[in-house]
């Protein structure tokens, strides 16, 4: 067991109040929980930290010097809360942080903020999980957030958080190698690929499940090996992987892009922020940006505007 924070401050609140059952009250804690995660600290120490008598708990000689050493890393971790409060207060007027799974669209929508706020200086996270970027705009770390959700594997959605939906359903196709014998066809059966090896990235939240119920209804059973996208893209065009892929991605050398018959794997793509925080622009305005970011990148792919063609949209109308 190792020592984290929280687990000082049960040791502060203990000596402070004199009373293992004082301490869980302020902690909002029940007694017999913090008195096992006491033992467990003791444990871990290997020594007494407290002499337990009937007039509460005081610090054993082992709990003075523990104590000794806990309240100045808990002064100091105070010290860091509140300098980083001071610090986003600051920033608030002058910065936009604003957090996005991996999109092409990002980089026309930052070209369009700074166009929009010439005064803010708009700053970037991208994160595979979009359920880390939604908390993080909850707690406030972050002001908007543009986050996928795989069909099938819903993602949780802190409450109170508006949502701004671009796409409700946008198809994710397949990269190949382009000698792969489907690559020649205008759109490729998941039975085309069943011999295949698939390089999954199950970091990205919703993707294994996604493509577990694909393989599942179309009764396959390909084989998998784990990584992240950017080296997937590499082994597609080595001829060694197939991998899912956003429809708006470029292909390279060695590599093509193909829609899946049927659609069968899509995601929901959406804004999120809080209703009530103050924005550098409105959160509409914002959105509308993102709108014509994708649009832009969307009618310049090949293979996705002619699937967009065919399926007679839908896009976010272009501003």
């Amino acid at each position: 067991m190792e020592l984290e924070v929280r687990h000082l401050r049960a040791l502060c609140a203990i000596a402070d109040s004199g009373s293992v059952r004082k301490a869980a009250r302020q902690l909002g804690m029940t007694q017999p929980s913090l008195s096992t995660q006491l033992h467990r600290i003791e444990k871990a120490l290997g020594g007494q930290l407290f002499f337990r008598e009937t007039t509460g708990s005081r610090p054993t000689p082992l709990g003075h010097s523990v104590l000794c050493r806990a309240r100045p890393i808990l002064a100091e971790m105070r010290a860091l809360i509140d300098e980083i409060a001071a610090a986003t207060v600051r920033d608030r007027d002058t910065r936009l942080h604003i957090g996005s799974t991996s999109s092409r669209a990002v980089a026309g929508w930052l070209r369009r903020l700074r166009a929009r706020l010439p005064g803010t200086d708009p700053t970037i996270r991208i994160d595979v999980s979009a359920n880390a970027l939604l908390q993080m705009v909850a707690v406030g770390q972050l002001d908007v957030a543009f986050v996928h959700e795989v069909e099938g594997a819903p993602l949780r959605v802190p409450e109170g958080l508006a949502i701004h939906e671009l796409i409700a359903r946008e198809p994710q196709f397949i990269a190949l190698p382009i000698t792969h014998p489907a690559a020649a066809r205008p759109v490729v059966k998941l039975a085309d690929l069943a011999d295949d090896q698939w390089m999954v990235d199950p970091t990205v939240d919703g993707e294994w499940a996604g493509l577990r119920r694909i393989w599942t209804a179309a009764g396959v059973n390909p084989r998998v090996v784990h990584g992240d996208y950017l080296t997937a893209a590499d082994l597609v065009a080595a001829g060694e992987v197939v991998t899912p892929c956003q429809p708006t991605s470029r292909p390279r050398h060695g590599m093509t892009i193909r829609p899946l018959h049927g659609d069968p794997l899509a995601v929901r793509l959406f804004m999120a922020c809080r209703p009530d925080a103050p924005l550098a622009a409105p959160a509409e305005a914002l959105f509308a940006d993102l709108a014509s970011s994708y649009h832009e990148i969307a009618w310049a792919s090949t293979v996705y505007r002619a699937w967009l063609m065919r399926h007679e949209g839908p896009l976010p109308v272009a501003t």
